[in-house]
């Protein structure tokens, strides 16, 4: 089945959206990026989504990361529909602050592995899953999660996978369970603890186990 795996460049694609053709690599430059597609326009989850996605605008460009959405609806109903998200957003004065896709012919949905099966048209055809894909600067996907149509998804656990996967990016920790920006993070098990001790001076604690291994050791960043 077409899809993309962690690690993988993501395609460069070609795509129609509501801020005109672009080219995906061109669009993200040197950025982090993220895009994330909903099953249809004009339908209450997807709403909610996207006007959430666009009230985080700043947390996301803080971060460096580029937005871009995408469905099998046409650029007319994006921009559309577009009015309906900010409005539910409460900020009916302000345009969309990100593009949206317009994959009408569902390449890039089965490009990328992102049709719902269970979900279909009118017509009969699968939908747009709720698919989240995370891009590095490298062009490489670091994360992705798939979402039925049924279940809106958590912006705010994005961003905090995003600034996971930043910090373990730049550092040569891990993050544990519900980590959040400023608690402790997990030093690599390949990490010796002489290189440990060297790169993390605020000191590194190791956590005595039944098994006698050394591997659960923690610092704070």
């Amino acid at each position: 089945m077409p899809g993309i795996l962690l690690g993988d460049v993501f395609p460069n694609f070609e795509a129609d959206t509501t801020a005109g053709k672009i080219k995906f690599h061109d669009f993200l430059g040197d950025s982090w990026g993220i895009l994330f597609s909903h099953p249809a326009d004009f339908t209450p989850v997807c709403t909610t989504e996207l006007a959430r996605a666009a009230k985080l605008k700043d947390e996301f460009k803080k971060r460096g990361v580029k937005m871009i959405a995408l469905s099998i609806d046409n650029v007319e109903d994006h921009k559309k529909w577009s009015k309906d998200v900010m409005a539910y957003a409460n900020e009916g004065d302000s345009s969309l602050p990100y593009p949206i896709i317009a994959d009408e012919k569902r390449e890039l949905a089965v490009q990328l592995g992102m049709l719902d099966p269970d979900e279909r048209n009118k017509a009969g055809q699968p939908l747009t899953a709720r698919c989240v894909f995370v891009i590095g600067p490298d062009k490489k996907l670091k994360l992705s999660i798939l979402y039925p149509a049924t279940t809106g998804r958590n912006f705010d656990e994005i961003l905090r996978v995003i600034d996971s996967l930043q910090l373990t990016a730049q550092k040569k920790v891990a993050t544990p369970v519900d980590w959040k920006p400023g608690d402790k993070v997990m030093v690599i098990p390949s990490l010796p603890d002489s290189e440990a001790t060297a790169l993390f001076p605020k000191g590194v604690a190791t956590k005595e186990l039944p098994s006698g291994k050394k591997y659960l050791r923690t610092t704070q960043i």
